[in-house]
């Protein structure tokens, strides 16, 4: 912990994180998300909900021109705090989606939104619940930055995300598909089974279209990297 009352520092990679209260803490998917994201030097590189700053500070490490989007406040000044901290240079704004890049087009975007299902009735507005709250099937988010992409994206460029095995690669793949995106599994990991999956158990069993989940009490569920290429 740091001398900073509230704050913790996290190590990665040879980078230090600052994580202040109110900013979440890198979780499984976050590490599988960095381990499988390629950055060359003075590409353009967007993250959409960049939290702390851990992808974009890797790629700005490795010389990419980086912008960094969040819609909370104190994850925008936490990103621009671990850049300086890990003395690169990268672009935080605040915004929703791809509302701070509006006419701008990159060669990666890459997300790892919330995506946890929530129940009807279940939402909330709150800063914790929103960096899980993916709507009633996931894909609240996930489906704004797949159709937002093409637009953003230059010729070649690629979109990364992660995504739980319940919300179906067939899925992706129809979503990347449809928005004219050639699709591909870049990587997949067998991870503990989330937390606030057994709270939402049931409400996954109806949404999981893929039958992912086995019968009884999961123990682990599979993450998926997945990559959409514009031509």
């Amino acid at each position: 912990m740091s001398d900073d009352a509230g704050t913790l520092l996290y190590l990665y990679r040879d980078c230090v994180f600052r994580v202040p209260d109110g900013v979440q803490s890198p979780k499984a998917g976050s590490l599988l998300f960095c381990r499988h994201l390629t950055f060359r030097p003075g590409e353009r590189v967007l993250e959409i909900g960049a939290g702390l700053g851990l992808a974009a500070v890797l790629a700005a490490r490795s010389g990419a021109r980086v912008v960094a989007t969040d819609v909370v406040p104190a994850a925008v000044e936490t990103i621009r705090a671990n850049a300086a901290l890990n003395g690169v240079t990268l672009d935080a704004r605040l915004g929703d989606c791809y509302a701070p890049v509006a006419g701008q087009r990159f060669d990666l975007i890459c997300s790892n939104p919330p995506q946890m299902p929530t129940p009807p009735a279940r939402e909330r507005d709150d800063a914790a619940a929103a960096a899980d709250n993916g709507g009633r099937d996931g894909w609240l988010v996930l489906d704004r930055v797949i159709a937002g992409a093409p637009a953003h994206l230059a010729p070649g460029g690629r979109l990364v995300f992660t995504i739980f095995a319940f919300l179906g690669c067939k899925s992706a793949f129809a979503r990347l598909e449809a928005a004219g995106l050639t699709p591909r599994i870049v990587a997949r990991e067998v991870q503990s089974f989330p937390r606030i999956g057994f709270e939402r158990l049931e409400h996954l069993r109806e949404i999981d279209a893929e039958a992912t989940l086995p019968a009884g009490l999961p123990d682990r569920v599979e993450r998926f990297v997945i990559e959409g290429r514009l031509a």
